[in-house]
């Protein structure tokens, strides 16, 4: 058997590819599909099934794309509803990739039709060796059963559901099964996610917080209580998968002169900059929104863009452009209209306005604080949990998903820092602000980790 984890660090999303004699499978795809096809032709192996666990609400999946691309059948659980051709599958329904036995394992709680898949080799046992997870169980977590594929259950029946699918199936399992689920951590799938890919049934067993002995009531009020807000791309992804994504090659971006970008910002159109915060704060198109591709560029750019908004990339260079188109598709938005061509230098070398965003270090931060602190409202757009866990004396809390929602609760006319863990929300959240009309604003290098690294105090 040949069997390969992918793993997409941007969105802590695992794909595999499973062949045995000539045929495969890939199962939870990518919205970009060519390094299957790749894999799969190295290994003289053509992809007869494209499974999917679940409707993935945190990203774009590549099933259509793929199944058109290689004639391969998609397979759903039957209660995703998919609205395309698939095979459905139930409890106990079996695939054949060569010698290679995929098994159906129904196991809804992060979501209703949630399927896990057990993996078996007869040339090595007649027993499962492996399983493949989805969103149900993760290293050292589970899926959270509050996200918009649950739709017609509260998060407590599915919370009970997902107790049942763990305890009933995954758990009966033998300890020496490896278990391979579809996302690690900083997936907003869970909340304790580990940066390990893969595990087995015994060690999850031992380590897994959520699975230590407890209550089935007890487990629902543990799954159900102090989550996070679900990012607010998920509920138009899970649909857009279930419906099927369009061809990757339809995306069509047009390159536009800065005199064309100008005119297109005064109808409206919102610039989207993703070059790293220090380019940024020291020159960019007033009023962009700076959302920079080495960081969780997908994820923060489904929560703060609008599928209708009308986007302009501001990049250093083609490659970087391609890149954060290709990013934006694979959490469903394929709004980018065209991008500045030339970048910056070329709108500073047309004589157009370029705004600027200061920004100090934390001694800097504590020296103000320290001579004149009333005057300075200091803005921490970290989650509640981290902001929980040590915050700068007399910050506010402002999650960035939550900054333009609850931006009258601050005062533009006050001079204005804003904070993160370590400096990359925190600007984006400052391009925001100063959209809004904050003037006089600075953006924390370092963050709060800095802060904590400078010895300064943190009240909790």
């Amino acid at each position: 058997m040949h069997f390969k984890q992918f793993y997409l660090g941007c969105l802590a999303h695992a794909s595999y590819l499973i062949g045995s004699e000539g045929e495969a499978a890939v199962v939870d795809p990518q919205r970009d599909v060519q390094q299957y096809i790749e894999e799969a032709g190295a290994h003289g192996l053509k992809i007869k099934y494209v499974i999917e666990t679940h409707l993935h609400a945190d990203f774009v999946s590549g099933h259509r794309e793929l199944a058109a691309r290689t004639g391969a059948e998609i397979v759903f659980g039957d209660r995703a509803g998919a609205e395309f051709p698939h095979r459905a599958v139930r409890d106990g329904d079996e695939l054949l990739v060569g010698k290679v036995v995929l098994r159906a394992m129904e196991t809804p709680g992060h979501t209703p039709e949630g399927i896990s898949w057990l993996v078996i080799d007869p040339a090595v046992s007649a027993e499962p060796g492996k399983v493949l997870t989805g969103d149900t169980l993760f290293i050292g977590d589970v899926g959270r059963p509050d996200l918009v594929g649950s739709k017609g259950f509260t998060s407590e029946q599915m919370a009970g559901m997902l107790y049942d699918s763990l305890h009933d199936k995954l758990l009966e399992l033998d300890d020496s099964v490896e278990v391979y689920p579809a996302h690690g951590a900083g997936s907003s799938c869970g909340r304790n996610i580990s940066k390990e890919t893969s595990s087995t049934i015994g060690e999850q067993r031992r380590l897994n917080y959520a699975l230590r002995p407890m209550s089935k009531p007890d487990f629902i009020t543990l799954m159900t209580s102090d989550l996070t807000e679900a990012p607010s791309y998920f509920g138009m992804d899970a649909e857009i998968n279930r419906r099927g994504a369009g061809m990757l090659s339809e995306i069509r971006v047009e390159t536009f002169t800065p005199q064309d970008v100008n005119k297109r910002m005064q109808q409206g159109a919102v610039v989207l900059d993703v070059r790293e915060s220090t380019a940024f704060a020291n020159g960019h198109l007033p009023g962009s929104l700076n959302i920079g591709l080495k960081g969780n560029y997908a994820g923060w750019s489904g929560s703060l863009v609008k599928p209708s908004d009308r986007l302009l990339i501001v990049a250093d260079g083609k490659e970087e452009i391609d890149e954060a188109v290709m990013r934006l598709a694979r959490v469903g938005l394929e709004n980018v209209a065209g991008y500045l061509d030339g970048g910056i230098a070329a709108w500073h070398a047309a004589g157009l306005e370029l705004a600027t965003t200061p920004q100090i270090s934390v001694d800097e931060l504590h020296t103000q604080l320290s001579e004149d602190g009333k005057t300075l409202q200091i803005v921490d757009v970290r989650a509640p949990n981290e902001y929980a866990s040590g915050h700068v004396p007399g910050a506010k809390n402002v999650p960035l998903p939550q900054l333009e929602k609850q931006v009258d609760n601050l005062d533009s006319s006050q001079a204005t820092a804003v904070i993160c863990a370590g400096g990359y929300r925190s600007s984006a959240a400052a391009s925001i602000l100063q959209r809004l009309g904050f003037d006089n604003l600075y953006n924390i290098i370092g963050g709060t980790s800095a802060w904590v690294g400078a010895g300064y105090e943190t009240e909790r």
